[in-house]
């Protein structure tokens, strides 16, 4: 990965629009061109952090997701923003769509039209062995084609086996938790989760 100047981070931020930020700096910077600038900043130590940036495990992610059916952001580029702290990053074409976290802020009652296809939506991620921890309605979008897709899956994994039933219901309960910190306290989860029980989105992929 090519290492990026201090300048012509300095002139993305400026030029840009913050979307997302914490303590740490911005996290998700919007670009004049239409991209997206993404920056990873690891607690990890900086010798791990450089030998597995994460810009490069996002790109990676991304690419499986593809390969597998599901939409994610397209990424144009990754790069190192501190080499030496292991501090990476990425630009990325943006995924059109709406994430159901505004879907339901905006009509919580026509929301529920949406509950049998999410269903399956999650069980295919399942079938096909995909542990995203940071399931949530904020990083699952309803595409214009009615399609699924998903954003910020730097935390997704793979597995080399079918998921267990331990893993499926732990992942579900990682949205169960969202909802409740989000004080989403109406959302009809014990609904989605009957639905997801009789979902049949097809065949394992192996």
């Amino acid at each position: 990965m090519r290492i990026v100047s201090a300048q012509e981070l300095e002139n993305w931020l400026a030029s840009g629009e913050i979307l997302e930020k914490d303590a740490r700096g911005p996290k998700v910077v919007a670009l004049p061109n239409g991209e997206f600038l993404k920056i990873f900043y690891t607690r990890r130590h900086p010798l791990l952090a450089r030998l597995q940036p994460a810009a490069k495990r996002f790109a990676r992610n991304a690419h499986l997701l593809n390969r597998l059916g599901i939409a994610t952001p397209t990424i144009t580029e990754t790069f190192w923003l501190e080499p030496q702290t292991g501090l990476s990053g990425c630009r990325y074409k943006p995924l059109a769509g709406n994430s159901l976290e505004n879907l339901y802020a905006a009509a919580p009652d026509a929301f529920n039209t949406l509950l049998p296809s999410l269903a399956t939506f999650i069980k295919s991620l399942h079938r096909k062995r995909i542990y995203f921890r940071s399931l949530h309605l904020g990083n699952i979008l309803l595409l214009p084609d009615n399609r699924f897709g998903l954003i910020d899956f730097l935390d997704m994994k793979r597995h080399t086996l079918p998921l267990s039933t331990w893993h499926t219901k732990r992942n579900l309960r990682h949205l169960e938790g969202y909802l409740r910190r989000k004080k989403l306290t109406h959302f009809p989860f014990a609904r989605l989760l009957e639905l997801y029980e009789t979902a049949n989105s097809g065949k394992r992929v192996e």
